[in-house]
């Protein structure tokens, strides 16, 4: 079975530069996709400046009747509302749990874990969405944490994604040799993918890791309207599970 996954830091459904409010336009695009499986980062829960959408639950308003099961990990809570990261799908959602990984007052991360069922080769399948901080410090015992978390699945197929913030590819290499998994892009394409800033990409800060399941497909969406919408471009997989 192939499962169609996007991963997306939405920038709190901001552009570049916070110059523009677009999670309408985000909305669109990402329904163009037509994914099975979103990771989102950086998504806001509640937001009272926020009161004029359907809701102020931006994974609710990108749902929609789209993605009918989604799990949301609040971490950075403030005075107007919150925000973390978010877990779409068009899959039934078994279980889900949201583990503060924050290493310093001033980033509140976390790591969100769910499990869904496929049906049709009736398994079920462990998926993990991440933000880790700006510090390598903070990201190598954040990285710790996740590899604590994810060995106890070996055995098991599951997708962990998100924005890693991992620019010289430390933590990857880490995971890499500690989890014995391969990541997307780079078993795809030979080297990781560049996703930040959107409009000229010159960093490689998001990505896929795959466990007991094979990546087929791995492709950046740059160009056109994504160049225009977060500050980050989104991460397009497909995933063959047996």
């Amino acid at each position: 079975m192939i499962l169609k996954i996007l991963s997306y830091n939405i920038h709190k459904g901001f552009t570049i530069g916070n110059r523009g409010f677009v999670l309408n336009e985000i909305r669109n695009a990402i329904r163009e996709v037509d994914a099975d499986i979103l990771f989102l980062q950086e998504v806001v829960g509640d937001h009272t400046r926020l009161s004029t959408l359907e809701t102020a639950a931006q994974f609710e308003f990108l749902a929609d009747s789209v993605w009918s099961h989604h799990a949301y990990g609040k971490n950075a809570v403030y005075t107007e509302g919150h925000h973390g990261n978010a877990i779409l799908s068009k899959f039934p959602i078994l279980e889900w749990k949201n583990k503060s990984i924050s290493t310093n007052r001033f980033e509140q991360r976390g790591f969100l874990t769910s499990k869904i069922h496929l049906a049709e080769i009736n398994k079920e399948i462990v998926l993990a969405n991440t933000h880790l901080d700006l510090i390598q410090r903070g990201r190598d015992i954040q990285s710790n944490i996740i590899i604590d978390v994810m060995t106890q699945w070996n055995d098991t197929p599951w997708i962990m994604v998100g924005d890693f913030n991992d620019w010289n590819k430390k933590i990857q290499r880490k995971i890499k040799k500690h989890l014995n998994v391969v990541e997307a892009f780079e078993h795809i394409n030979g080297k990781s993918a560049l996703t930040y800033p959107s409009f000229i990409p010159v960093l490689s800060l998001d990505r896929i890791f795959i466990n007991e399941c094979e990546v087929k497909y791995a492709k950046t969406l740059s160009g056109g309207i994504w160049r225009k919408l977060s500050d980050h471009l989104p991460l397009y997989a497909e995933i063959e599970v047996n």
